[in-house]
């Protein structure tokens, strides 16, 4: 999804978090249920990361939209001390568990829906009124980047 919405902008650039971590090729610690340690470590790295090629790219007025798993206030607060001065919104695609399992059944490259569904509630009980939320259920893609276009305002952090 984040691909599509940068492909929307004039100059756009889609900065997905979890090809930045397999970077680590290394003692990369995969991400657990509960981050901590070195996976904890890597997985701020990872944000960090983010945000500098979001910076780099912004500073030559390319429009970055980043991608990644932000479960917990803790990261989420962590972007934006790593983009303060910048703009950064945040957005929740929230379909349904069925849709979420149903779509994921249909990837042909990983299944990983029963891994992250947990997240559902620690997302709502961690980040509730941040940004942007959007039930993408009934949506395809161009629906769900037209509906984040529109909602952006909504989508806005102080």
């Amino acid at each position: 999804m984040a691909g599509a919405l940068a492909a929307r902008f004039e100059r756009g650039a889609h900065i997905e978090g979890e090809a930045l971590w397999q970077q680590i090729v290394s003692g990369r610690a995969m991400p657990a249920p509960d981050l901590e340690g070195e996976s904890e470590r890597q997985y701020e790295l990872t944000i960090r990361n983010q945000c500098l090629l979001a910076r780099s790219y912004a500073e030559a007025e390319i429009t970055p939209v980043m991608e990644f798993v932000v479960a917990t206030r803790h990261h989420l607060d962590a972007y934006r001390h790593y983009l303060m001065g910048g703009v950064l919104r945040f957005v929740v695609l929230a379909p349904t568990p069925e849709v979420v399992r149903r779509r994921d059944a249909g990837r042909r490259d990983k299944q990983v829906a029963e891994r992250f569904l947990h997240l559902g509630k620690v997302m709502r009980d961690e980040l509730a009124g941040a940004g942007l939320w959007l039930d993408s259920s009934a949506l395809d893609v161009d629906e769900t980047v037209d509906a984040l276009l529109e909602g952006r305002k909504g989508a806005l952090l102080a």
